[in-house]
């Protein structure tokens, strides 16, 4: 059950705010639980178990951790928790992987193993598996004292806008809100949840769905069938799509949460603007980066190595990255080229670019969307003709996609939006209408105030109307983080 499924929207949420608002403090967490649980259910069935499995386990890990008594002792319930989960994590996620790398690897010796195993991925499993490597972790660091009531750690692990695809919560940062008398609800934060949700119910609608569809017809074509023009329309459709698609979820998901009290950390500030890959980093999925330097980078020595021994982490950390993002070769070399340009800077490109604004923004746009086309790609072979053809390398294949048979206005709109949102052109506009709102005096403020606040009313509710009725018609509707 998608946030942009129409039962979800007009039934769903509905009776779970209802229910929620109705039911005394003392049972709200329990009514969280039971209808995340329900939500999850209806997507994966039977297989719900392996996240409340997961949620059991962990519980009774944390108490013991705190049990053993100071580090060396709760060192050995950390690994087990840690093996378990990981466990969990590659049987799901990464056993069909290994084998088919392992069979191309001795098919050369004339060996063949077992077929590979078919295995149904788990929604969420990446983002619930940190969630509670992370609280194991900082329970044994003692930078935490373990939930005592499974339901409210159930809360933490499970609660439904943050279940599929994030934001990473650590444990600390949402731990005062899981007890009910450390969050609260009024209209005012009700009001921004609202508003908040509908932001990102547009950007996933209207923008990223728009584009998703000619990304999708041009990467699924061959590529040596592609005009130059086609192939970086396509490139910059994913672009849009990813972006628009994932921080779409994120502002619903955050939205969702300030309606029911919590407040989830920011994930996204704005990344195409970024400067360099180091600040696209600091930008792009934060929730993520964070997690991996505080429970990876910096325990691996962090900057605090020389020089080599530092690339080498930068290397195994974006490595990784790329290998949490699926199970696939071209996510791991997408990873592997965004570590190698963070080396790159480190070395003195970064500097050299401080001095060249425009260059700067240029460089990282191209990065960032050549690294798009392996992270979109099945095959490596596959990424590198595609990259062939926007660099308007000949194909003998003649040209089926061209850059006018491709575009139409539709698409046109939704970039240039695409463009206009990428920026804080929203915040930027918030501030003005602030500041000339604080320099009118009697009615004249008042009367500014008013209509801002009309006009504000009117776009959130035709966005809101826009996307509903795509989501009733039945549209293109992929979420590309769910395969995550």
């Amino acid at each position: 059950m998608l946030f942009t499924d129409p039962c979800f929207l007009f039934l769903f949420l509905p009776l779970m705010l209802a229910i929620y608002a109705l039911t005394p403090r003392g049972g709200r967490n329990a009514v969280l639980v039971a209808g995340s649980v329900l939500f999850y259910a209806l997507g994966e069935g039977f297989l719900t178990l392996i996240v409340l499995f997961s949620i059991g386990f962990n519980f009774v890990i944390g108490r013991w951790i705190e049990g053993a008594g100071g580090r060396e002792a709760g060192r050995k319930p950390l690994i087990v928790g840690v093996i378990v989960n990981l466990a969990l994590l590659i049987t799901f996620k990464y056993l069909r992987f290994i084998v088919l790398s392992l069979d191309a690897v001795l098919a050369h010796a004339g060996v063949r193993l077992l077929p590979p195993p078919r295995i149904h991925l788990p929604l969420g499993i990446s983002f619930f598996t940190f969630h509670t490597l992370s609280y194991l972790i900082d329970v044994w660091r003692q930078e935490v004292r373990p939930m005592k009531r499974l339901r409210d750690f159930a809360l933490y692990i499970i609660l439904f806008p943050q279940l599929i695809a994030g934001p990473i919560i650590r444990f600390k940062f949402i731990r005062d809100q899981i007890d009910e008398g450390g969050r609260r609800v009024n209209w005012e934060i009700f009001a921004q949840g609202v508003m908040r949700f509908i932001v990102g119910f547009g950007k996933k609608m209207l923008i990223a769905n728009t584009v998703a569809q000619t990304a999708k017809t041009i990467f699924e074509s061959n590529p040596r069938v592609l005009s130059p023009g086609a192939a970086w329309l396509g490139a910059v459709c994913y672009m849009a799509q990813i972006y628009f698609d994932f921080s779409g979820y994120t502002d619903m998901a955050i939205g969702l949460g300030r309606m029911f009290g919590f407040q989830f950390p920011e994930n996204f500030d704005y990344p195409y603007i970024a400067g360099s890959i180091t600040d696209f980093w600091r930008r792009w999925h934060m929730t993520l980066t964070s997690w991996l330097r505080d429970y990876l980078y910096i325990p691996m020595g962090g900057n605090r190595v020389g020089r080599g021994r530092l690339y080498l982490n930068l290397l195994t950390v974006f490595f990784l990255c790329g290998l949490w993002h699926g199970a696939q070769w071209t996510f791991v070399i997408w990873g592997l080229y965004h570590g190698l340009f963070l080396i790159l800077e480190r070395v003195g490109l970064k500097q050299w670019l401080e001095r060249r604004a425009i260059l700067r923004h240029v460089y990282v746009l191209l990065v960032v969307g050549v690294g798009w086309v392996f992270f979109n790609s099945d095959t490596f072979g596959g990424a590198l003709v595609y990259l062939g053809r926007m660099a308007f390398l000949t194909s003998s294949a003649p040209v089926v996609y061209t850059l006018a048979s491709s575009f139409n206005f539709t698409v046109g709109v939704a970039l240039a939006a695409a463009a206009i949102g990428s920026m804080p052109v929203a915040p930027w506009a918030d501030e003005w209408i602030d500041r000339l709102v604080r320099s009118a005096r009697g009615g004249a403020a008042w009367g500014l105030d008013l209509a801002a606040s009309a006009a504000e009313l009117a776009v959130m509710s035709g966005i809101f109307v826009a996307s509903a009725a795509l989501s009733a018609a039945g549209t293109y509707n992929p979420f590309i983080y769910f395969r995550f």
